[in-house]
């Protein structure tokens, strides 16, 4: 064709120009996008971005539109799920213009969930279409898998764009569990692009990235969509790939309350959605005549006024917007140059800076002297961090990382939180005697209940090295030769208040830790993140009227009755003078938190606080009690839980999270989980990790913390009452089934297409068993699949190389079992409290007299009871586990079938 021909041509679709290389480089984006996909896939590299042009996420089947002619991301998906194999392919689009032809491809097929956030203007902006509005949620078996977030008005930015993902995007995508991640990334959002004029950073762009590369291990395949903003353009992909390649993101500026708009848009995508994704789930629902406090909300669309593109007003002929007669070409240069100085601002404050080395570490076996003598029983046990050493050696990550050497903290450091008297008290218990340790211990008695904290003479120093190590770590990654860093470390730390032990701690090395931060290295604010099970009362504390350090706990509460059994941890202490809002405690009612519950308060709490605070510095205070199988916590996360918190915590302070072990008492799971930590802090992909509902009375709490902090956090604006769309049935239409059948024809033609080697072993049978985990979809609420059993969840990491989770197997037999009594009448109520404190938070039941007392952390009752009565065999009504006091072990037995089912039907209202 000539020059003139291709004119012609161009003017039959809308926004197209034709050239005569068009054919062959929209060929090449195609192959390109497709062979990147199947090398993620084959597992040569974990991800990859796809630099190449045209566009094409506006290309429909038979119809080239918007500067695209192949829809690369719809054939590689199309590709994935028909010929290699895959269940679940996620499509996020974030091109500022409507991917309506992708929408339209996958519309029923549940196999593809697609995600876009686009500038609408209600419909008035291009491409002009009804369906991109939010309640175009599919159709089909894909209701619920088409989602639309429209952006009805310019200037949205960062803040903006990350509730969409913290409050949709990346909920509704842990719950679908895809097995590959495409993303359609056009740049045409980014600040200064005269076709967006939208306000979001270049490096906000690698938070995007960085939250998607925690799914599906990481197979991300970002493809270049649109963005004509040369210079934000070039800075964004630029920034883009560096996330993909694991270098640390930019900080971004703290972010600011969301726009009213994109408020609106959030939750009307909600309203819509939360029929089919349970995921959310933070909204209360309104009656039939309760209005939203958000208007938008309360109306349907669309809105009045407003011309929609169709088949029936298409014009014939479209104008040739973009042949650039020379006065046009010169107002868009000078659209996109008057941006210049802003962008070279954002430019100038992005540090690229990376550390010579990733991960630091510290440990010494030196810490091991500190022992309960004469309770070899102890769960604050020696090989606690010899056990987390070993699995890191196991596992190659010692050699990857940077080893420090162990310090003693000074006694002025130790000061910085710490009162010079007790300090001198810890001192003098070098040359105590067994009296005077028995005497020490009980001065720290608080009225009707024993601090659980034992000494022998070595316990100062150990403490001080526990300190110590953790400061070797701050000094390291401060000074920029770690970008974070790990401190296996004992005695821990967060329960010591200023002036007396408590809790197993002494000196409260993560508190020291931040005031060290501040005072040497200038850091001006510390997120400091407790996810042991217990409170960190300590820590709290020293920092309760302190914004310079925001405080955030995760921890059981049981109503205040759970270990440290204070209200202090509820969600209603939140801090007080200049640092109201800075503390925030997401208390867990009951044991049996797992993942879902830990991964939900970290979306709807702490990631979007934290991105509001944005902090220099994230300290952990790393326990690892609430772990499957801990004898204390009686909670179930996994290590892929804490590995994707810690992804999620690594997006922060440019990288800088440092992750110091507190509690944590069963050996295996603690080993596995902290070790797993320093794998995602090491650049691993975070594991695999299967989605289930929250616990009802978790998400309460979560809702509650919401209530609270939301006068607090402008980022937590979204939990309001909404109408809700009941769940629809649909049906698939025949122009979706042409859809389908057209994209299949594409689909069969790629291996023409496709860059191979000509020999692979990379066939459809070998891809089904090795790239896509089975499973099925079933609606999206059944998106993926769930673990019925925790003995199915320990297969699960078995099969993975990962040793059995719990550190003691229970005893399946003992002579004391031969003491167990018949159930009374009436069999056993899990309610009944303490006979001696009337507590009712941790009871155990003595299966000999089936007398309650209360355990070891309330007042401990219980052990007294043991004692006195010698009946030793009890079972706990938290776990239901069974405990011989005699045998200092769990017990596993027939004999002990009665007791636990009564137990578990009292509990759960049903039988084991």
């Amino acid at each position: 064709m000539d020059i003139n021909e291709r004119k012609s041509l161009s003017t039959k679709y809308d926004s197209v120009y034709f050239h005569q290389e068009t054919f062959q480089t929209a060929m090449l984006a195609m192959g390109s996008t497709v062979e990147m996909m199947e090398q993620i896939l084959k597992k040569n590299v974990r991800n990859g971005f796809v630099l190449a042009r045209p566009p094409g996420h506006h290309a429909v089947t038979e119809e080239f539109c918007g500067f695209s002619f192949f829809n690369n991301v719809a054939i590689a998906a199309k590709h994935a799920v028909d010929n290699l194999g895959l269940k679940r392919v996620l499509i996020v689009d974030w091109d500022v213009h409507h991917g309506q032809a992708t929408q339209q491809m996958f519309y029923n097929d549940p196999r593809v969930l697609y995600f876009s956030i686009h500038r609408y203007e209600y419909g008035d902006y291009w491409p002009k279409l009804r369906e991109s509005d939010y309640d175009f949620i599919g159709d089909g078996e894909g209701k619920g898998f088409n989602i639309n977030v429209p952006l009805n008005q310019t200037g949205i930015g960062d803040s903006d764009y990350l509730a969409i993902l913290q409050q949709i995007l990346m909920p509704v995508a842990y719950q679908y569990n895809p097995e590959l991640v495409l993303i359609s990334s056009g740049y045409d959002a980014a600040v200064g692009c005269p076709e967006g004029e939208m306000m979001v950073t270049p490096a906000a762009y690698a938070h995007f990235i960085h939250m998607l590369s925690s799914l599906a291990e990481g197979r991300v395949c970002a493809v270049l969509e649109g963005g004509y903003n040369i210079k934000s353009l070039s800075e964004g992909v630029a920034l883009s790939v560096r996330s993909l390649l694991g270098d640390p993101c930019p900080m971004l500026k703290p972010t600011t309350e969301p726009s009213d708009s994109v408020t609106e848009s959030i939750l009307n995508v909600i309203k819509c959605l939360s029929p089919y994704w349970t995921c959310l789930c933070y909204q209360s629902r309104l009656d039939e005549d309760e209005p939203c406090e958000f208007d938008g909300v309360n109306s349907d669309p669309p809105k009045d006024g407003i011309v929609f593109d169709t088949p029936e007003n298409k014009p014939s002929e479209y104008p040739l917007t973009y042949t650039y007669p020379y006065n046009v070409e010169q107002e868009y240069i000078q659209a996109e140059s008057k941006w210049n100085s802003t962008i070279d601002s954002l430019i100038a404050e992005t540090s690229l800076t990376v550390p010579p080395h990733r991960t630091c570490l510290v440990y010494d076996k030196g810490m091991k002297a500190h022992r309960a003598i004469g309770n070899p029983g102890h769960p604050e046990k020696p090989e606690r961090i010899s056990r987390i050493y070993d699995k890191h050696r196991d596992w190659g990550l010692l050699e990857r990382c940077l080893q420090l050497k162990c310090r003693l903290a000074e006694p002025e450091e130790l000061e910085l939180v710490h009162s010079e008297k007790f300090i001198d008290q810890m001192k003098k218990t070098e040359t105590f005697t067994p009296e005077e340790m028995s005497d020490f211990q009980e001065a720290f008695t608080i009225p009707g209940e024993k601090v659980p904290v034992f000494v022998n003479n070595d316990s100062y120093i150990c403490a001080r090295m526990a300190a110590g190590c953790t400061l070797n770590v701050i000094d390291c990654v401060l000074s920029g030769q770690a970008r974070n860093g790990v401190a296996i470390v004992r005695p821990p730390g967060h329960h010591a208040e200023c002036e007396k032990p408590m809790g197993f701690c002494f000196f409260n090395s993560v508190a020291i830790a931040a005031k060290y931060a501040q005072k040497k290295f200038g850091v001006k604010k510390v997120l400091l993140l407790d996810w042991d099970v217990h409170h960190g009362n300590g820590t709290q504390h020293m920092f309760y009227e302190d914004p310079s350090v925001l405080y955030i706990s995760l921890h059981r509460y049981d109503g205040g009755f759970f270990y440290p059994s204070s209200t202090d941890g509820n969600y209603n202490m939140v801090g007080r003078k200049a640092s109201l809002g800075f503390n925030v405690n997401i208390p867990w009612h009951y044991g049996g938190k797992g993942d879902a519950e830990y991964l939900a308060a970290f979306q709807q709490i702490v990631m979007p606080i934290a991105y509001e605070y944005a902090p220099d510095l994230v300290l952990v205070s790393a326990g690892f009690d609430a772990a499957i199988g801990d004898p204390l916590g009686g909670c179930k996360v996994t290590p892929a839980g804490y590995g994707h918190m810690t992804h999620m915590l690594s997006g922060l302070a440019s990288g800088r999270v440092i992750v110091v072990l507190e509690g944590g008492y069963n050996l295996v799971s603690m080993a596995n989980s902290m070790a797993t930590c320093t794998s995602v802090l090491l650049g691993d992909p975070a594991p695999v990790w299967r989605y289930e509902q929250p616990q009802q009375i978790a998400v309460m709490t979560i809702c509650d913390v919401l209530d609270t902090h939301r006068s607090y956090w402008k980022s937590l604006k979204f939990r309001v009452g909404i109408p809700v769309k009941e769940k629809e049935e649909s049906s698939t239409n025949e122009e979706e089934n042409k859809t389908d059948e057209d994209i299949s024809k594409l689909s069969d033609q790629l291996s023409s297409v496709s860059v191979r080697e000509p020999n692979t072993d990379f066939e459809t049978k070998q891809s089904e068993e090795s790239m896509a985990e089975q499973g099925s979809s079933n609606g999206a609420e059944g998106g993926s699949d769930k673990f019925s059993s925790n003995k199915e969840l320990l297969k699960h990491y078995e099969d993975q190389g990962v040793e059995a989770m719990y550190a003691v197997e229970p005893l399946k037999d003992c002579k004391h079992l031969d003491e167990v009594a018949p159930l009374p009448e009436g069999g056993l109520n899990v309610n009944d409290p303490c006979e001696e404190c009337e507590a009712k938070g941790e009871n155990w039941v003595c299966l000999v007299c089936y007398k309650v007392y209360c355990s070891r952390y309330v007042k401990e009752h219980m052990v007294k009871h043991g004692k006195e009565a010698k009946h030793p065999v009890v079972l706990s009504y938290a776990d239901l586990s069974v405990w011989c006091y005699e045998c200092d072990n769990y017990l596993d037995n027939e004999k002990l079938k009665p007791a636990k089912q009564s137990a578990h039907k009292s509990k759960f209202g049903r039988d084991l």
